[in-house]
């Protein structure tokens, strides 16, 4: 009983020494941010990457998306990327070039907040937006198994894109009809020194990972301003599209259409 009050207590201590929504949450290799639903736990959560020159806190600022979630019983777990050199906000280096492996960082977050919030670290979807679209596309290629599944929002591979993924995934594409930031089909930056990829490219990569027998979707559907288009490949699998009409952002809507896709899956 004593060895019992004793680990209640160190739980308590740690879980109160990281609050999450109003203070970060410090582990070896940065911080994150957290906002648990009501309810019993543990909660299913959306690890959720900002974009270039963003952070966590700016993730939570996002009311309506977070509030989409939480009131569905998920967590939003909102890590930080790493300083930008000589400029403000934060970013993600998915080739390894911010001095940590980003992909070590996110599973560590992933195994902290089960271990500290109590979160369901079997049923978590890493999603972004932006440049952390991209960092969650390039670790679902080399870890599908990482988290269950993943959900890039306006952004995909760089070219050279990767020749081969690690293995099937659970991936949901959305993008917008006319992101002039990460065009559909890509665009130059830096005179051409980097070359943002072609997302329809990704998607036939996708394909090939999942085990798709031929290009073409097995449905298509329209849910509110999505326009969905499905692939049912391999066994442990799952690869949709979403398009909707607007720009560079998160659309209204998206947190449900995400969580009415991952929701459907087999288990």
């Amino acid at each position: 009983m004593r060895a019992l009050a004793l680990l209640l207590a160190v739980c308590a201590t740690a879980a109160q020494a990281c609050p999450g929504r109003d203070a970060p949450c410090e582990i070896d290799g940065g911080t994150y941010r957290i906002v648990l639903p009501e309810g019993a736990a543990p909660a299913p959560a959306v690890v959720f990457l900002h974009g270039f020159g963003g952070s966590g806190a700016g993730v939570l600022r996002q009311t309506g998306m977070v509030s989409s979630l939480t009131a569905r019983g998920w967590a939003v777990i909102a890590p930080d990327g790493r300083p930008r050199q000589g400029r403000n906000g934060l970013r993600w280096s998915f080739d390894g070039a911010e001095g940590r492996t980003a992909d070590a960082f996110l599973r560590a977050v992933a195994a902290d907040a089960a271990a500290r919030h109590g979160v369901d670290a079997g049923r978590m979807v890493l999603a972004g937006f932006s440049n952390g679209a991209f960092m969650v596309t390039y670790l679902a290629c080399r870890d599908p198994e990482a988290f269950a599944a993943y959900a890039p929002l306006s952004g995909g591979f760089w070219e050279p894109q990767p020749e081969r993924c690690a293995g099937p995934v659970r991936l949901l594409q959305t993008h917008g009809w006319r992101d002039p930031t990460v065009p559909l089909e890509g665009r130059p930056l830096g005179g051409g020194r980097r070359v943002q990829g072609d997302i329809f490219a990704g998607l036939q990569l996708w394909r090939e990972t999942n085990g798709c027998q031929w290009d073409d979707p097995e449905g298509y559907a329209t849910t509110g301003q999505f326009m969905r288009r499905r692939w049912d490949c391999g066994a442990g699998s799952a690869l949709e599209m979403a398009l909707f009409p607007g720009g560079h952002g998160v659309p209204d809507g998206w947190a449900d259409l995400m969580l009415d896709w991952f929701e459907a899956l087999p288990d």
